[in-house]
């Protein structure tokens, strides 16, 4: 049985990914950073049990070492860590004024990107030292094709992205494996107005945005089933939308 954590998990892709790793006997730890009454609900709708939810401010460096005390804690070790909580925040260049310019940046490098590097330290000593382990970071397509209104968003999922593979290559020899996952649209709550706009579907092969099953498939088999040859890799999960060579 794997042990998991999982951000940002009371809702969107992160429940759909705690739904399917307890649908293949894992026993999960649900991050949240507020709503409590929906994490219990995921929790309450996941198979099998010893399944738990912890409250945690990822931008608060010593709220991440306790959280990951805890999750420890909780279920023993932890065998893989999903690093799913996100903000997307608009902030246009040219019609953003500077202070909201830069309570943008702070606030989506601080969660997007640094939230999910110290978390990732912290697993990677701790599986090192336990013999292996594997790490899962969510990206987005935005590392790759930009965005216009939101450009801390891209920037945070591009460091992202970089940071996982800097980090593959680091730990590999202990037995660590690292893995991103970039969607792109995905139909969740929070965007459910802007998925269905013409804009959105016209770029869309498929006719539809991804699901957050989808996207929980993906992300896993990356917990739990992808070969070790695959740590590094970038695994696009956005319909054809956006294709990289």
């Amino acid at each position: 049985m794997s042990n998991v954590l999982v951000t940002g998990a009371s809702a969107g892709i992160g429940r759909a990914i705690a739904i399917s790793l307890a649908a293949r006997g894992a026993r999960v730890v649900l991050h949240y950073g507020s709503d409590q009454t929906a994490a219990e609900e995921t929790r309450k709708t996941m198979a099998g049990d010893g399944h738990v939810t912890l409250c945690a401010n990822l931008t608060d460096t010593s709220a991440l070492e306790q959280l990951w005390q805890a999750a420890t804690r909780a279920l023993g070790k932890i065998d893989a860590l999903i690093n799913n909580a996100g903000i997307f925040l608009n902030h246009p260049p040219l019609t953003t004024d500077f202070e909201a310019w830069k309570a943008a940046w702070h606030r989506t490098l601080s969660l997007d990107l640094i939230g999910s590097v110290h978390l990732s330290y912290l697993a990677a000593r701790a599986m090192a030292t336990q013999g292996g382990g594997r790490i899962v970071n969510i990206s987005s397509r935005g590392a790759f094709r930009g965005e216009p209104t939101a450009p801390a968003y891209a920037a945070s999922k591009a460091g992202l992205n970089a940071f996982s593979q800097s980090m593959a290559k680091a730990l590999a020899p202990s037995g660590v494996h690292v893995f991103v996952v970039a969607p792109g649209w995905v139909s969740t709550a929070r965007v459910k107005e802007t998925i269905t706009s013409p804009a959105v579907l016209a770029e869309q092969p498929l006719g539809r945005v991804a699901t957050p099953e989808e996207v929980a498939q993906v992300a896993t088999f990356c917990a739990l089933d992808a070969p070790a040859s695959m740590t590094g890799s970038i695994i696009d999960v956005n319909g054809a939308s956006y294709l990289r060579s």
